[in-house]
């Protein structure tokens, strides 16, 4: 086995987020992230701390990405175009990354995140929202956007819309939310 100083924490957090999305949360622990990298388990603690730690470093990572994608994907569309394609993004990531979106929403582990990469998101959202609306601070219509978001991608991950699907659910959702928003900036 190597020592453990020929390991990283980014080769451990790259590994974690390999091993989460092939086999899930409930096979994610340090003992089988250990054996993925080839360590004995205490070796990984030199890194992290304890499993939540690996899990809050995980969130982290999600968050960032999904937050570059988004403003990657928005730069120099129009407001309403631009919330439109954050919000396919942001249901494409829950699709490519359903066992990482989980972990990153299970707010009641996760209340607060260091690193502030949380954050980072919910401003990209704020700025796209507030575009339309034009208010910068329109923490009403962000968490209404979030919300559908959210719940969409949820009852997609259950299979709650059953085998005929959601039936053009999301854009129908997404166009209401948008002329809403629009009497917003009225």
């Amino acid at each position: 086995m190597p020592y453990p100083a020929k390991t990283s924490p980014e080769a451990i957090l790259e590994t974690a987020l390999e091993l989460l999305e092939q086999e899930g949360q409930a096979n994610l622990s340090m003992r089988n992230l250990a054996q993925q990298l080839d360590l004995k388990a205490p070796s990984l603690y030199r890194y992290y701390a304890d499993k939540k730690a690996l899990e809050v470093a995980m969130v982290g990572y999600a968050t960032d990405l999904l937050r570059q994608q988004i403003e990657s994907g928005i730069e120099g569309l129009v407001p309403r175009k631009a919330l439109k394609k954050a919000a396919e993004i942001y249901l494409e990531f829950t699709r490519a990354h359903p066992n990482l979106y989980a972990l990153t929403m299970n707010a009641s582990r996760f209340p607060y995140h260091p690193s502030g990469t949380g954050k980072a998101l919910w401003n990209v959202l704020l700025a796209v929202v507030g575009r339309v609306t034009k208010n910068p601070d329109d923490t009403a219509a962000t968490v209404a956007l979030w919300a559908f978001l959210h719940g969409f991608a949820n009852l997609e991950h259950s299979g709650m819309f059953g085998p005929s699907g959601p039936k053009g659910g999301f854009e129908v959702g997404l166009s209401a939310l948008l002329e809403g928003f629009k009497t917003r900036a009225t």
